[in-house]
């Protein structure tokens, strides 16, 4: 973590872990979108577009750059050829080309991050992506095969108790099972929809009320007000929000205060 985030004594080394990871790189073209300089010193770990739903080369580069500054773990975060729909509209798309799409994209933003002498940490798919491949045991596979085949030793984030982590765990990548701040959650254990009233949490209090209870309980609160397993190795923030920069400082803040360390998955 960079120095300018807060450091506090509560948290010893056998401490609690959790990992704070934001999408980052999201600008392309003239179109700028998200604080990622900002947000940086308050997350460990970053998932970086890699040109088909947002970024572009420049983008890419910068985001690689500006982690590396920041000591911040870097993801690839492949997702669908939806510039236009921001990569979270649902596409129909083959097995075959979830590989090809996925290979292309990490590579692609592995080659940027060789270049400035690191290395990729981590996959994790984007949006629509993401979330087809919670439920599609073939699209799953294939998205792992394509982690697995550029580097088996790249840890494949995907939602807790989906196909997307068991795929990965039968073809040997280490996963994590990820958790979100600012989004909700249904009985199934999946995401509320974005086309859903209350799909997205606005509020940081109450964001942080349920990364607490997730990473302390293990277990989430849903739309309907029940509690369900949720396994945490990860926390997801959005870095396109509006009040994002607020949330990753809260949040930072509010796990170093109740004694949870904050590391990326990599880290002992």
């Amino acid at each position: 973590m960079n120095t300018d985030s807060i450091k506090y004594d509560t948290v010893k080394a056998e401490s609690p872990k959790i990992d704070l990871n934001c999408d980052m790189g999201e600008s392309f073209g003239v179109y700028r979108l998200g604080s990622d300089e900002e947000i940086m010193p308050w997350v460990t770990s970053v998932n970086i577009a890699c040109g088909f739903h947002a970024g572009d080369p420049a983008t890419m580069r910068d985001a690689v750059a500006c982690a590396l500054r920041h000591g911040t773990a870097i993801g690839a975060h492949p997702g669908l050829p939806d510039l236009q729909g921001f990569g979270r509209r649902t596409m129909k798309i083959s097995a075959e080309d979830a590989y090809a799409i996925c290979v292309y994209q990490i590579g692609a933003l592995q080659a940027f991050a060789s270049a400035e002498g690191a290395r990729l940490q981590h996959v994790k798919p984007h949006g629509a992506l993401y979330n087809m491949a919670a439920k599609d045991r073939k699209l799953a596979e294939a998205i792992a095969e394509a982690v697995y085949r550029v580097d088996p030793s790249l840890i494949l984030f995907g939602p807790s108790g989906s196909e997307l982590l068991d795929a990965g765990n039968r073809i040997g990548l280490r996963t994590a099972s990820e958790v979100f701040a600012d989004r909700t959650y249904q009985e199934d254990g999946s995401l509320t929809p974005r086309d859903r009233e209350n799909a997205v949490i606005a509020d940081v209090d109450a964001a942080v009320r349920q990364v607490i209870e997730i990473v302390t309980t293990g277990k989430v609160r849903t739309v309907t007000g029940a509690l369900i397993p949720m396994q945490a190795d990860t926390v997801c923030l959005h870095g396109d929000g509006a009040h994002a920069v607020l949330f990753a400082k809260t949040i930072h803040q509010a796990l170093g205060r109740a004694g949870i360390r904050l590391a990326c998955p990599q880290s002992p």
